[in-house]
């Protein structure tokens, strides 16, 4: 048990760390770092559902999609290409509603819903980042704020954090038992006070954006 928390703690605490520096070092490792983590987390979950019965989805297409999904955003948030970029996009999913049709397998309804849900649930989010790093400045132009996207998994972090020590200490009331049997009341009120807190933090060092604004994108962060 104690050599399990030892490697997960440096794991975690590793993978913090080049997370951090891939986004505060440049557009480049910031495009690198999550084009990755969009292929292995929509890989993850579809590994994951193709085991749920009468499911079974392509990996690497819905991989493939993930990762172009990001880079579409990447590119018309930069201003590199316009909504052309997304055709190809498109054109992918259709290939994934059509060929169910011809593949024969027992549910070929489940399949298209399952992949749908790797690009909506998983892929989404990861390429809408984009939008929160690249801004345009006051004369037209595209410019990089790896704040921004980083203000999410710092308040991802602070929350979850918060939440358990506070869970820890004084959680009796349960919050969702079917999807999380420990989390409480107690934990999700103080996880997103801690994230409250920080917005505060971030409103005094990064005051390119108001107060009530740095408590809103916590409070989004700490809902959902």
């Amino acid at each position: 048990m104690k050599n399990k928390f030892v490697i997960r703690t440096t794991t975690g605490v590793l993978f913090v760390a080049l997370l951090v520096f891939c986004i505060l070092y440049s557009p480049l490792t910031f495009a690198v770092i999550f084009a990755i983590i969009s292929a292995f987390a929509v890989g993850e979950f579809v590994h994951l559902v193709n085991q749920i019965e009468n499911v079974s989805i392509n990996k690497i297409i819905n991989m493939v999609g993930g990762v172009y999904l990001f880079f579409a955003f990447l590119g018309f948030c930069m201003n590199i290409s316009d909504s052309k970029i997304f055709i190809p996009y498109l054109l992918l999913l259709i290939y994934l509603l059509i060929s169910e049709l011809y593949l024969k397998k027992e549910n070929p309804i489940n399949n298209w819903a399952y992949s749908m849900l790797s690009q909506i649930y998983i892929a989404l989010p990861f390429a809408l980042l984009s939008i929160l790093a690249f801004q345009v400045n006051k004369i037209g132009a595209v410019e990089y704020n790896p704040i921004l996207p980083l203000s999410v998994f710092i308040f991802l972090w602070v929350n979850d954090s918060g939440a358990y020590c506070i869970g820890c200490l004084f959680g009796k009331h349960r919050l969702f038992e079917r999807i999380s049997p420990k989390k409480s009341w107690e934990g999700s009120i103080g996880g997103g006070v801690f994230a409250i807190a920080t917005a505060f933090v971030l409103a005094h060092f990064f005051p390119f954006i108001s107060l009530l604004t740095w408590i809103g994108m916590a409070l989004v962060v700490v809902i959902f």
